[in-house]
């Protein structure tokens, strides 16, 4: 996809890390003059709105180093593994982190995370019939986290109180409401 008037003139790799790599990309505008960005580039993530039978979600409290604090979450991850489909993708980190997989899957949507710096984009599925099959947890971050149950319907007030604040979890959330309860 392009932009009338923009053109990418170039991009120099400033940092390559385990999850994401900065380039300074020159770009040339609708007057002619360049301008450089810092873009982040990113494999793209995958996250799962888990119902068990009884209407309730699986949600994680994992601690997230970006802000030095736990946060409530749906169960996600970033596709690590080259050419897999993000539904392999979603039903691999549901698995890990949660010790389930789910009988049905769906997908929900996707968005682009935060597109005026990354081209992170995410996808988010809805799994319903969840079956235990064991962890295999990755890291010390998912070693420590906590599984939380909450009935489905009560995540609105999680999010209206503050305690659930991450965006994919929310959007993913209520796509799922919305999916489950038309």
């Amino acid at each position: 996809m392009t932009a009338p008037g923009f053109t990418r003139r170039g991009t120099e790799v400033l940092f390559e890390g385990y999850m994401v790599e900065l380039v300074s990309a020159t770009i040339e505008v609708p007057d002619g003059s360049t301008v450089t960005r810092e873009i982040v580039h990113h494999p793209g993530a995958v996250g799962v709105v888990a119902v068990d039978d009884d209407g309730t979600v699986l949600l994680e409290r994992q601690y997230r180093a970006a802000l030095d604090e736990n946060l409530l979450e749906i169960p996600a991850g970033k596709r690590d593994v080259d050419d897999e489909p993000t539904l392999e993708a979603a039903r691999r980190e549901l698995m890990e982190e949660t010790g389930y997989d789910a009988r049905e899957w769906s997908e929900l949507g996707s968005f682009y995370n935060s597109p005026g710096f990354t081209d992170e984009h995410t996808t988010l599925f809805l799994a319903t019939g969840l079956v235990e099959v064991g962890t295999d947890l990755q890291g010390p971050e998912e070693e420590a986290m906590e599984i939380v149950r909450v009935p489905l319907d009560a995540t609105w007030d999680l999010i209206a109180t503050g305690e659930l604040v991450d965006g994919k979890s929310i959007l993913g959330l209520a796509l799922a409401i919305r999916r489950l309860n038309p």
